[in-house]
């Protein structure tokens, strides 16, 4: 009698390196290979999103023979109901570790629906690095070391000769969400996933740790799209990393998406709402004009607004620019992160509910940064500093393409800086940095909230 199981492709958009997928063909005959199309993250996804997800989905069903059931509706009725149908013995997946994800395995756990998973989407999955008393990590870099040491298994290769189950039309329901126009969206697909890592080890992985820093250049390895939907595993990344400063870096780099993930672990809470909860007291401004002008890449700032116009024209933001536009909602507009890490949401396709979190609350000071000030990015030297040239800057700012790299950086000051349609600064930067002290220093000498205010 031929047996079948179900694996449920979830943040795990691959074949190799997937020990899920291999536990299900161990246990079947048959696989199904399943990606349940729920509708509250689709309704959640922006525009950008959705067609890399749809992206990602064809190229996993070309890779299975066009076999992959794609299914909307509720993940409790989809799996019941196939479950039923094909007689099935046992579902797959991997753990999610995302509030979400937790909170709906919990939802089939008390239905009945019992999940056999194995593994997740990082080398060492969240709650396995502790302390010596067994406490979790609140800092980046003792954690760094502790994880370096409890280390990770190998990759292992995907399953051979797999037997999947043929879907009928009704459960191959492929979405047909189109790349919005003027939109240019990175490739997608564990294919892609390989060859953009291998060409980032072959060009740019040993001086990684400076160019990283420099927007206007190749310098990352935008693998983060990748990492976000699974399409290709960190062990597999980690496995081709040697011995370099450039190597060593990237692997740091590796370790921060897993350490947010192990906060966010600990603290589910914290993505949405403050890590640090005396922020909560802080004096804050109603989102209004100044916001529209940040979301729209109109701040008048050059660094600033390039990032933002990438992040709507490509749906990503380098990694640099990300901490620059945060600080200055933050810290120049006196906007709460949360708004902007919602509309970083809607856009990135890399959106990672740990990463994008608490990216944005360290950034605004709220979150795990141990640093001893409050860190306020300039956004005219840093756009001095990591684009001297304005390669960056005039990429996707015509209305400054004319102008020098000394004089792009503060258009004000020359006589036709804004011959070109381009705004005037929206704020004076170094005002609004002793506004955010101010405001910085009255949280200070309030009483402290009690956790969970």
């Amino acid at each position: 009698m031929t047996t079948r199981a179900i694996f449920w492709f979830r943040r795990d958009l691959r074949l190799a390196d997937n020990p899920a997928l291999l536990a299900a063909f161990d246990e079947a005959d048959e696989v199904i290979p399943l990606f349940i199309m729920d509708n509250e993250i689709a309704q959640r996804s922006g525009e950008h999103r959705r067609a890399y997800l749809a992206s990602s989905l064809r190229a996993l069903d070309e890779s299975i023979g066009g076999s992959l059931h794609v299914i909307s509706g509720d993940p409790l009725e989809i799996l019941t109901g196939l479950k039923k149908r094909y007689k099935v013995e046992s579902i797959h997946s991997a753990f999610p570790f995302a509030p979400y994800g937790n909170e709906l395995d919990t939802r089939l756990a008390k239905a009945g629906v019992t999940l056999t998973q194995v593994g997740s989407g990082y080398a060492v999955a969240p709650g396995r690095v502790r302390k010596d008393d067994g406490t979790n990590y609140r800092v980046y870099t003792p954690f760094y070391r502790a994880w370096l040491a409890h280390g990770w298994r190998a990759p292992v290769a995907a399953p051979k000769n797999p037997n999947w189950v043929t879907p009928s039309k009704n459960d191959h329901q492929l979405p047909d969400w189109k790349i919005p126009e003027g939109v240019t969206l990175q490739s997608a697909g564990e294919a892609a996933a390989l060859i953009r890592f291998k060409n980032f080890l072959k060009k740019a992985s040993e001086d990684y740790g400076d160019a990283r820093n420099t927007p206007g250049i190749e310098g990352t390895s935008r693998m983060s799209p990748h990492l976000r939907w699974g399409e290709i595993h960190p062990r597999t990344l980690l496995a081709a990393l040697g011995g370099g400063k450039g190597h060593e870096v990237y692997r740091k780099e590796i370790a921060w998406r897993e350490f947010y993930a192990d906060v966010l672990h600990h603290n589910p809470h914290t993505s949405r709402d403050y890590y640090d909860v005396k922020y909560k007291k802080m004096r804050y401004d109603k989102p209004g004009k100044k916001f529209e002008a940040w979301c729209q890449g109109k701040t008048g700032f050059p660094f600033v607004d390039a990032a933002m116009r990438q992040l709507v024209r490509e749906g990503w933001m380098h990694n640099r620019t990300r901490m620059v536009v945060a600080s200055f909602l933050v810290k120049d507009l006196h906007i709460e992160w949360q708004h902007g890490a919602n509309f970083f949401m809607k856009y990135l396709i890399d959106n990672d509910v740990a990463s994008n979190s608490h990216g944005w609350q360290w950034t605004a000071g709220c979150g795990t940064d141990a640093s001893p000030y409050y860190r306020v990015f300039n956004p005219i030297e840093q756009g001095r500093r990591f684009d001297p040239e304005g390669i960056y800057i005039k990429r996707f700012i015509p209305e400054l393409a004319h102008l020098s790299g000394d004089d792009i950086h503060e258009p004000w000051l020359v006589l036709d800086g804004f011959s070109k349609g381009y705004p005037e600064p929206i704020v004076d930067h170094a005002k609004e940095r002793l506004e955010s002290l101010e405001r910085l220093e009255e949280i200070k000498a309030a009483k402290p909230l009690k956790p969970g205010n």
